[in-house]
């Protein structure tokens, strides 16, 4: 048997509406009880009859989940947006605050770079004196370094590709031997010029 779809509005007949009320409401106490269970989510339900007589369902003490619920209210307000206010002047406080940091590192910044010193007590210029050094040296063992690792893969790159070498006196080599073999003899003599 197909269900008709249900016009939402409201049953005339006293009688029929009884019956749908009580049919509905433990239709929805079974659900909220399901959905305690199966999502371990805390759920208060509560039901007053036309007559006025009260229904409730609680996974837990009703009382204590109607506290959470108006303390949660009365902490969280809404704004317009749905946006919650209590979020958004965290989220100013975290801004301001982090534009203060920026400041400061831009402001440290300068002074490493030797502008607006002006400012700057001796004590300061003395420490920003030591940081400039400490990274000085810093960059030289880091440069020290790198042309460790450069000469060592030089030195490895020679030793697996030996350089040509000569041949030693004493031993015939094959390039001495076919420029020994291709030489022409010429009556021709290159010398100083015959002035006459």
């Amino acid at each position: 048997m197909v269900r008709g779809k249900i016009e939402m509005k409201k049953i005339e007949s006293s009688t029929s509406r009884q019956v749908t009320f009580s049919k509905r409401r433990n239709g929805l106490l079974k659900k909220a009880h399901e959905l305690s269970v199966l999502c371990d989510a805390e759920i208060a339900v509560i039901i007053f009859s036309q007559k006025g007589r009260l229904y409730e369902f609680a996974s837990s003490d009703l009382q204590k989940t109607i506290e959470r619920y108006n303390h949660y209210v009365k902490q969280v307000r809404i704004d317009p947006n749905g946006m919650e206010l209590q979020k958004i002047e965290q989220m100013k406080h975290e801004t301001a605050s982090l534009v203060q940091k920026i400041e400061a590192l831009a402001a440290t910044q300068r002074k490493l770079l030797g502008q607006e010193l002006n400012s700057c007590s001796l004590k300061e210029l003395h420490e920003i004196e030591n940081q400039l050094e400490q990274s000085l040296r810093s960059i030289r063992a880091r440069k020290e370094q790198l042309y460790r690792e450069e000469i060592a893969q030089l030195k490895a790159k020679s030793i697996t590709n030996p350089p040509l070498r000569l041949a030693q006196q004493g031993e015939p080599s094959s390039t001495s031997q076919s420029t020994q073999s291709s030489t022409v003899d010429t009556e021709q003599f290159i010398g100083l010029p015959v002035v006459c």
